[in-house]
């Protein structure tokens, strides 16, 4: 009876270690089946067709988005320190704080080169940091996914300084804070590969997407230059120039980077007249800083 008992209870442990391995096996099925449906819509949305196949061969998350996540976070870090830690009269604008942040660009002391990066993080309000966090992350994740970080992460970088720099010739005596250079670099990238590739990046809702940015681009920018302008609040002046300079990089470089998946940088063309053209406009703006800036230093 006990060899019995025994050889039941052997065979229940069995059924029931055969169950968990189906569903195991089934869990990791379900999980694989809906990791590949995401890949094929981020495929359809960033690249062109003749791509698409390439990608999904080898796409993986390793490594995962680490950039943009890490700078999101840097910058939400940032903007609740001065919101919390450095008391404020209130979270939807920011005051005197930021102005004197060694972090922020200031036309006056420009001589401090880390500002010309830095100013990245720091951001005048609730507003302004959400529309930047949320843009560049909705479209930065499935960038870094397909292009991967080093890619992504020399536009962005590639954006932000385009934007100060710019900003010092066009707008010298302005102060600088947000991401937004940055941002329009990944959305200027983006813009230009979806207008170039528009009838084999999801054609149907190719159009819709093109619109998208020129409306967010446009209501953005609008309501920068009307601040910068037309409303007469008191307070430091914030020039809009980065958005515009930004977005010219993305253009640009960002074309370039997010048109060339699966090809050698190094042979396009394209990429050293952008390359070139980028390093003697940082070169013109330095001279221009040293030399010829109206601003005080």
């Amino acid at each position: 009876m006990e060899m019995g008992d025994n050889d039941i209870e052997e065979q229940d442990t069995l059924r029931v270690q055969s169950d968990e391995e189906g569903d195991n096996r089934g869990n990791i099925k379900s999980r694989g089946r809906r990791v590949e449906k995401f890949q094929k819509n981020v495929s359809r949305w960033m690249l062109p067709e003749e791509l698409r196949e390439t990608y999904l061969e080898r796409a993986n998350c390793c490594p995962p988005p680490i950039f943009i996540i890490l700078v999101s976070l840097a910058e939400l870090g940032v903007f609740i320190y001065y919101a919390v830690w450095k008391p404020q009269k209130q979270w939807v604008t920011l005051g005197i704080g930021i102005w004197e942040s060694p972090l922020t660009y200031m036309p006056e002391q420009r001589e401090e080169a880390w500002r010309f990066l830095s100013y990245m993080f720091v951001h005048a309000g609730v507003e302004h940091i959400l529309g930047n966090l949320i843009m560049q992350l909705f479209l930065g994740i499935p960038l870094e996914l397909v292009h991967k970080g080093f890619e992504v992460g020399m536009v962005y970088m590639a954006g932000v300084l385009a934007g100060s720099l710019a900003s010092s010739i066009f707008d010298p005596y302005s102060a600088l804070v947000g991401a937004s250079g940055g941002v329009y670099a990944l959305m200027g990238g983006y813009f230009m590969n979806a207008v170039v590739n528009f009838r084999e990046m999801m054609p149907l809702l190719g159009a819709f997407r093109i619109l998208v940015i020129v409306l967010i681009v446009g209501t953005d920018v609008g309501f920068a230059i009307y601040r910068r302008f037309i409303t007469h609040e008191a307070g430091m002046k914030v020039s809009f120039v980065a958005h515009i300079a930004g977005g010219v990089a993305g253009m640009t470089i960002g074309y370039v980077f997010f048109t060339n998946y699966s090809k050698e940088l190094l042979k396009d063309p394209r990429f050293w007249l952008c390359i070139v053209g980028y390093i003697a406009f940082f070169f013109f703006a330095v001279i221009f800083n040293i030399f010829l800036s109206p601003a005080p230093a």
